[in-house]
């Protein structure tokens, strides 16, 4: 059972995150349904995510294959589940049949290994590509000059389908400096655009997480990454 403190506590938080939202959004212009949240919700418990889903949540980002599956196994809900995490080449045939999008694809040779295991289960991956604005170490995600060359490789990709651009922009105490690198994310996306590359459609920014995703709103994030807003503070095991 769901003890009522928890309901009431990412209840009253996933309220919050859409006030926020929709301010953002009316400051920029947007309908605040355009953007959804996901959650971020590595290492937290049943309990939590199936309260942010109560709440209204319908989309659930994960870290790791294996804590997706074993969370999978008791979560029944008609949600979207999402890899946020880095993903390796030898977790491509678990991460295709547990996720329903991949955020995190950075690199031809993991496109093909999604590729090579949805043939086998004649479905198609969809995915975002991951972009490493700032060229931190470390950090995954391609650099910024290479994202163009990548999607028209994967554009020959019968399998795969790119539905938009993820990022992960350098932490900063004030959001506001985080401000040009969700700008910079939203004019690639608008550039690429033009190029109409196959099976490319990259209608989607998923950008800004709990300390500054009112920015990434404000720049055009159609999905935002919350896990502490949300949740509270993850518990490490």
């Amino acid at each position: 059972m769901l003890s009522t403190s928890i309901m009431i506590d990412v209840a009253a938080n996933y309220r919050k995150i859409l006030a926020q939202i929709g301010e953002a959004a009316a400051r920029s212009g947007r309908s605040p349904g355009e953007i959804r949240i996901l959650a971020a919700s590595k290492s937290q418990s049943i309990d939590l995510i199936r309260g942010a889903i109560e709440a209204g949540v319908r989309y659930i980002g994960e870290n790791y294959v294996q804590e997706a599956r074993d969370k999978k196994k008791h979560i029944c809900e008609p949600v979207e589940w999402h890899m946020i995490g880095h993903l390796q080449r030898n977790k491509a045939k678990p991460a295709v049949e547990c996720f329903d999008l991949i955020q995190t694809l950075d690199n031809l040779d993991l496109a093909l290994e999604l590729e090579k295991e949805a043939r086998k289960r004649a479905k198609t991956v969809r995915a975002f590509i991951e972009v490493n604005l700032a060229r931190e170490e470390a950090k995954s995600g391609i650099h910024k000059e290479e994202v163009k060359h990548l999607l028209e490789e994967v554009g020959k990709l019968s399998r795969l389908s790119v539905e938009g651009l993820m990022a992960v922009p350098p932490f900063k105490e004030n959001p506001e400096e985080v401000r040009p690198y969700f700008r910079e994310l939203r004019e690639m996306q608008s550039k690429l655009k033009q190029f109409k590359i196959p099976n490319v459609d990259l209608k989607e920014l998923s950008m800004g997480m709990t300390h500054d995703y009112v920015v990434a709103v404000e720049e055009g994030a159609t999905m935002v990454r919350i896990g502490t807003a949300l949740f509270g503070p993850r518990k490490e095991r």
